[in-house]
C-alpha cells in the first residue's frame, strides 16, 4: 500500500505586494485505493495545494513535506514527480500546437515507464481507452487540446490517467465546465482506475455534484489555506445543504 503525505505545508505566491501566503499548515494521508474529497469557496487554496504538489514554480513551498512512500516529492523536478507515480488532471488544461495526440501520449508513457511501450499493444491501449471516453481516434491526429471543447479536455486528462496509470491522481476541478454527459464519462474513467489499480485519488471540486458519480471515502473543507473541517461523505451532503458561511463568519 502506498500513501502520499502532506505534513505542515506551507505556500505562498509572489504579488505586486510582495509574498502572500496562500496554505497556511496544511496535513493530509492519502492512502492508495482511498478517494479524498477537497472541497471550498473560491481562494481557499484548493488549487494551490494541487499545482504545490505537482511543482508549478509560481508556487513557492515556504514550510512542510510532501512526502510520496516516505520519497520527498519538493525535491524532484515535476517530470521526476510524474516518474515517482504522481498525476495532476489540470482545471484548465493547455494547448501545445505542433503536438500530436498520439506522439504527445507515446513520449510522455516512455518518459514515465523508461521504456517506449510496443506499438501494436499501445495502439490497442490506447484506441481502447479512446472508446471508453467516447473519443473519436482522429483526435490522435490533433494537436493537444488545439480547437478542443471543455469536456474534450476533460475527456483528454483522464485519457492520460487512464494510460499512464498513477499510484497518485490529483484531479483539479475536472468538474468544471461539464454538461452531464460528459460529467458522467469523466467520472466513469475515474472509477474504472479505481477499481482496477490501488491508485490514490485526490478529488478537487466546489460542487457535490460529481460526488454523486464518484464516491469519496473522505471529505476535507478548505478555508483560508487551511483544513477546517473532515469527515466522510455525509460531509459533502451538509455542505450542499448549508454552503460554507458558517466557516467563513
Amino acid at each position: 500500500m502506498s500513501t502520499l503525505e502532506i505534513i505542515n505545508l506551507h505556500v505562498q505566491v509572489s504579488t505586486n505586494d510582495g509574498p502572500k501566503p496562500i496554505l497556511k499548515g496544511v496535513d493530509l494521508t492519502i492512502g492508495s485505493d482511498e478517494i479524498h474529497a477537497i472541497m471550498g469557496p473560491n481562494g481557499s487554496g484548493k488549487s494551490t495545494l494541487a499545482y504545490s504538489i505537482a511543482g508549478h514554480p509560481d508556487y513557492e513551498v515556504t514550510d512542510g513535506q510532501v512526502l510520496l512512500d516516505g520519497e520527498d516529492l519538493l525535491s524532484l523536478s515535476v517530470d521526476e514527480r510524474a516518474r515517482a507515480g504522481l498525476f495532476l488532471a489540470m482545471q484548465y488544461p493547455v494547448e501545445v500546437p505542433g503536438v500530436s495526440v498520439a506522439n504527445f501520449l507515446r513520449t510522455a508513457k516512455t518518459a514515465i515507464d523508461g521504456q517506449a511501450p510496443k506499438v501494436r499493444q499501445w495502439v490497442g491501449e490506447v484506441g481502447s481507452a479512446m472508446e471508453r471516453l467516447r473519443m473519436d481516434p482522429s483526435f490522435n491526429q490533433r494537436d493537444v487540446n488545439a480547437g478542443f471543447s471543455g469536456g474534450e479536455k476533460k475527456r483528454f486528462e483522464i485519457l492520460q490517467m487512464e494510460l499512464f496509470k498513477p499510484r497518485f491522481a490529483v484531479l483539479d476541478e475536472t468538474d468544471s465546465g461539464l454538461d452531464v454527459d460528459a460529467l458522467r464519462i469523466v467520472s466513469e474513467g475515474v472509477n474504472r482506475l479505481h477499481e482496477t489499480s490501488d491508485a490514490g485519488f485526490l478529488l478537487i471540486t466546489h460542487y457535490t455534484r460529481i460526488l454523486r458519480y464518484i464516491k469519496p471515502d473522505f471529505v476535507h473543507v478548505f478555508v483560508d489555506g487551511r483544513v477546517a473541517e473532515q469527515g466522510g461523505p455525509d460531509l459533502a451532503d451538509r455542505l450542499e445543504e448549508e454552503g460554507y458561511d458558517r466557516y467563513l463568519k
